[in-house]
């Protein structure tokens, strides 16, 4: 982790970098800027350079500039998760099976699973023979009663 001292300067591609809503952004902003006393330049926006001193109008602007692109990216990413959100609803109803592809168990899950009732064995020791997360293991075991 890299610590910004007073005066450096923070480079940003873009402005949604400080947050995931209108308010972190512009707290972040505060913070970085008021608090902490770091310059900040962002490179989608220009604009948004405090590496040189302002004048109040020009502060004005920045201000005006911040919180505007500040909303729009919020926006940008309520609408990206509602499209995201309608392309798997889409997908579920066409079949389409969304995530990892479940395991299959095997014929030695079975003889593990009665060895692991018996206290012959742990999940854990189970669960590396057969190459899966102890927990899976478990869940499956708990299935399987």
């Amino acid at each position: 982790m890299l610590t910004l001292k007073e005066g450096s300067t923070l480079i940003l591609k873009s402005l949604d970098r400080l947050g995931r809503s209108y308010r972190d952004v512009l707290e972040q902003w505060r913070i970085i800027t008021q608090e902490k006393k770091i310059h900040v330049y962002v490179i989608d926006t220009p604009a948004l350079d405090t590496r040189h001193s302002l004048d109040l109008v020009g502060t004005l602007i920045s201000d005006i500039i911040l919180a505007v692109f500040s909303c729009v990216a919020e926006m940008e990413r309520t609408f990206n998760r509602q499209r995201q959100a309608e392309g798997i609803a889409a997908a579920k109803l066409r079949g389409v099976r969304l995530g990892a592809v479940p395991k299959e168990r095997t014929p030695e899950f079975y003889s593990l699973k009665e060895a692991w009732h018996r206290e012959e064995i742990s999940a854990r020791q189970a669960a590396k023979i057969l190459s899966i997360d102890h927990k899976t293991f478990l869940r499956w075991a708990r299935e399987e009663t």
